[in-house]
């Protein structure tokens, strides 16, 4: 009897060890089919890249051929003549995206810290959900109220204003000279700067809510203010998280079309002042490639892709190396 239970315990014990290595071979077969399956997905990201760099630089050889390097350098842009050059859509693009920045980030931080630090629990929750449904505005809806509300608002109270004030001030006025027209550069850098702020601060936001709050607490303990906190304790703590969101909204109104295109002006020009009509290559490949006839032409409107492409390419590698010293700094 003692024999045939151990027999019976051994059989036991081999069907188990060989449930167990089919459980392993099943496993590692699924581990190596996860694999795979990441590293062909990993592989067609970067085969979509690829193929679009191909097709955008395939399409801008014959601007780039006939005009070179100046195309980059040259305002003219003269479809009866063919003269083409890029310098008035990229300046628009970079001032717009600027004014978007320096509008945005302060009242996208201010958001941020209210919510998390000062606001109150019972509105915490609807004023973050409607702050973030501002993402969900379809960006033509954007350029609808700009133009037919924010516009004329700008024209009537707002550039009044900036002429008689910033624009008497020496060296400094040119960038406020002009009539009040409402519609130009500075009011397309606003429409950005509405239109990010949803980004920013939602990912402001959300990385101030990591801080520790044992960290803020012994700061309060010690006698520190909420500004001296939120100074000291909460930017500190998550200015990699910060200087990231900050780049995904830059990326936002880099690229940004329709609502640009409804109330920037579309003039291929460069003015002095941010007050006037301007473009940007968003605009322009929106307002003229269904109009582009003649190799040259569309080529030269692809060739203004393949810029902003380069442009957006670098603003995330700039972005991607101070974060990289961000971390490397806070020892990470």
């Amino acid at each position: 009897m003692v024999i045939l239970e151990e027999r019976t315990v051994a059989a036991d014990i081999v069907l188990v060890g060989r449930s167990a290595a089919r459980q392993r071979r099943a496993d590692s077969i699924g581990d190596a089919v996860f694999r795979a399956l990441t590293f062909l997905f990993a592989l067609l990201v970067l085969l979509i890249l690829g193929g679009v760099i191909v097709a955008l630089v395939d399409g801008a050889m014959p601007a780039l051929r006939t005009f070179g390097f100046s195309f980059v350098f040259t305002e003219v842009w003269n479809p009866v003549t063919e003269k083409f050059g890029a310098l008035a859509p990229i300046y628009g693009t970079l001032v717009t995206s600027a004014i978007a920045m320096l509008v945005g980030i302060p009242v996208a931080f201010g958001v941020a810290v209210f919510i998390t630090e000062i606001c109150p629990l019972w509105l915490k929750r609807p004023l973050a959900t409607m702050i973030e449904l501002l993402a969900a505005i379809p960006s033509i809806i954007y350029g609808i109220w700009g133009l037919f509300v924010f516009a004329p608002f700008v024209q009537q109270y707002i550039q009044p204003a900036i002429i008689d004030t910033l624009g008497q001030i020496p060296g400094v006025g040119a960038l406020f000279a002009g009539p009040p027209l409402g519609i130009g550069v500075l009011t397309a850098g606003f429409i950005l700067a509405i239109m990010v702020l949803p980004f920013i601060s939602s990912i402001m936001r959300d990385v101030f809510e990591t801080v520790p709050a044992i960290l803020k607490e012994s700061a309060y303990g010690l006698g520190a203010t909420r500004s001296e906190v939120v100074r000291q304790i909460v930017l500190p703590y998550t200015r990699i998280g910060v200087v990231g969101g900050i780049m995904l909204g830059l990326g936002r109104a880099l690229g940004e079309t329709m609502a640009v295109t409804f109330v920037i002006g579309n003039a291929h020009r460069i003015s002095a002042s941010i007050l006037q009509p301007g473009t940007t290559i968003s605009a322009s490949l929106a307002n003229e490639f269904t109009e582009a006839f003649g190799d040259l032409y569309r080529s030269s409107l692809i060739a203004l892709g393949f810029i902003l492409f380069v442009i957006t390419f670098i603003v995330l590698a700039i972005a991607k190396l101070m974060l990289l010293r961000l971390q490397k700094r806070a020892g990470g």
